[in-house]
């Protein structure tokens, strides 16, 4: 197969086809391989990355955070900083969980007083007369656990 044809059916320049062609003709399969990924390999070494993983297994509270059993970014950036003398912004405390396969979660919030029955009426009899007087006034409903913090 044709270089151009390559780029065409991988969406890629013709320049960087005939670069894979000739690395291929000079070092066959082997020199089409994946270097790894480029730039300056990152600070968080892998020996602090199981230790990381095993403090956050163990829970916010257990590190000292009592009020809020939830891990932020800025406190596991605070718990790395603390153990290993070293900051990482943000978004490098994201990426390098993202690459432990740590995901995002958030956590469902239920008032231990919930009463299911009084919602099911709020619902059934509340919302919608609150919901037409605000199309009546042509303005905006919005619940303060949805408005943000």
């Amino acid at each position: 197969m044709s270089p151009p044809v390559v780029a065409g059916r991988l969406r890629v320049s013709r320049k960087s086809a005939y670069a894979w062609h000739a690395a291929w003709r000079e070092g066959g399969a082997g020199a089409l391989r994946s270097k790894g990924p480029s730039g300056r390999p990152s600070r968080m070494k892998p020996a602090w990355r199981a230790w990381l993983a095993m403090a956050l297994e163990r829970g916010p509270a257990a590190h000292g955070w009592v009020e809020d059993r939830r891990w932020t970014l800025p406190r596991v950036a605070l718990l790395v900083a603390r153990r290993f003398h070293v900051r990482f912004s943000h978004s490098q405390i994201s990426r390098i969980l993202h690459e432990m396969d740590f995901s995002v979660q958030v956590p469902v919030h239920r008032a231990v007083e919930r009463d299911p029955q009084a919602v099911q009426r709020w619902m059934r009899e509340v919302r919608p007369e609150v919901e037409k007087t605000v199309r009546e006034q042509g303005s905006w409903l919005v619940f303060e656990d949805e408005a943000g913090p």
